[in-house]
């Protein structure tokens, strides 16, 4: 194909597509969108493994504290400050490098439905176990979702997605005052009188965070094929862990809960 006014150039990255030339009229327009280097797609890096690493750890501490006191019987307040920021930071880092892995991933849809059939494996579970505070849309259903919504979200421009961060953030504040009369809109923030969950991250206000990865990856990933810091980070174990962070996520809770149980039958 040969264009008439330009060669294939490419913008500044504001959004980290190429643009070419319309044959005709002098504007440009998009005709194909698509990462601007493919060479890193699939590459790991050693920071985002660290970071990945550091979220397990503080997950499975963090239910490990709650399992002790809900099934052990364990004297532990896991509602303290210093539990609540442990657990909260492990979920809003998955949640943040979610959004950067986007960029990184081959198959962020494929890999987002995966996600989300274990998650309604989660939300089947619970309600067998747990009863009305069973999991309806917890954090791998935000997962999921959110990366099936990536591909669409790379399409828009880094001033719109700022735009998105700020509004998913306010709309969940709003949401947190609502209550309406159906669960259908669970997840989207809006709860209906009396819900209780075991786990609950709606799209809003965290989809926001999901956003902001996707942004720090547009800003230093989109053309990096080397890791951001000069020292090394490739630890095996970290590398590990970021490789197997969904089956540990799987199988910690059952560990868990299998130790507690042989324990107290001692």
């Amino acid at each position: 194909m040969q264009t008439t006014n330009h060669e294939l150039q490419t913008t500044n990255y504001e959004d980290r597509y190429k643009l070419r030339a319309a044959p005709e009229g002098g504007e440009e327009k998009k005709l194909a969108k698509y990462p601007l280097n493919r060479g890193i797609l699939g590459q790991r890096y050693g920071e985002i493994d660290v970071l990945r690493a550091a979220a397990i750890v503080l997950m499975v501490l963090f239910h490990l504290v709650y399992d002790l006191k809900e099934f052990a019987g364990v004297n532990i307040d896991y509602q303290a400050p210093l539990w609540f920021f442990i657990g909260k930071t492990s979920a809003l880092l998955f949640i943040f490098l979610s959004g950067l892995s986007s960029g990184l991933s081959r198959s962020p849809v494929r890999r987002g439905f995966k996600v989300l059939f274990f998650g309604m494996i989660i939300t089947l579970v619970t309600y067998l176990l747990m009863g009305e505070e069973y999991i309806r849309f917890g954090i791998l259903h935000f997962l999921g979702v959110s990366m099936i919504l990536s591909p669409l979200i790379f399409r828009l421009s880094s001033r719109t997605i700022w735009g998105l961060v700020v509004s998913c953030t306010l709309l969940g504040f709003w949401c947190q005052g609502q209550v309406v009369g159906t669960s259908l809109l669970l997840p989207f923030g809006l709860m209906y009188n009396g819900f209780s969950s075991l786990d609950y991250y709606p799209l809003f206000p965290y989809l926001a965070v999901t956003l902001l990865g996707i942004l720090a990856y547009r800003h230093f990933y989109a053309r990096r094929t080397t890791s951001l810091f000069p020292f090394g980070l490739n630890f095996e174990l970290t590398k590990w862990l970021g490789r197997n962070s969904l089956g540990i996520y799987l199988i910690h809770q059952p560990i868990i809960l299998l130790v507690i149980f042989i324990v107290k039958r001692l």
